[in-house]
């Protein structure tokens, strides 16, 4: 009989710093910053068994999810050609809008969800999020669901 492993996603605020720095350690290995692991968690500061203890249990959000649906909650301010400026800004990193639901503006802001194809995005999740984010018109942007 197997044991079953739970998952849970967690704030990136609420993590250990050895977690944190298994994570930079990670990246630098994945972009090619640095060779061997043992440079990765020297640079980062972290133990070589810290690393192995945290290193196969521990990835980003975006690298893991398996849906390519993404729903985001955006505060967007009532102004003309902000709606086509995100969603121009949307189409500029591949994705796809599936669905558009806007609040009425109300004191200058309108509320909206945005589900989004990721399949064909050229980004990952936290650089859409940063891009969207940058944007004058948005106040706000959050991840509030995914699904297929």
């Amino acid at each position: 009989m197997t044991s079953r492993k739970s998952f849970y996603l967690v704030r990136e605020d609420m993590l250990t710093e050895a977690m944190e720095k298994t994570l930079a350690a990670k990246e630098l290995l994945e972009l090619g910053k640095v060779k061997k692991i043992n440079e990765a968690v020297n640079k980062v500061g972290l133990s070589r068994s810290a690393f192995y203890k945290y290193k196969d249990g521990i990835f980003p959000f975006h690298k893991v999810v398996k849906e390519k649906i993404i729903t985001l909650s955006i505060i967007l301010v009532d102004r003309s050609g902000s709606l086509s400026q995100l969603l121009g800004k949307v189409a500029e990193t591949g994705a796809n809008v599936l669905t558009i639901n806007q609040t009425i503006p109300l004191q200058g802001r309108a509320h909206m969800t945005l589900s989004i194809d990721t399949a064909p995005m050229k980004l990952d999740l936290d650089e859409l999020m940063d891009w969207i984010v940058g944007l004058e018109a948005v106040e706000k942007v959050e991840l509030v669901g995914t699904g297929s």
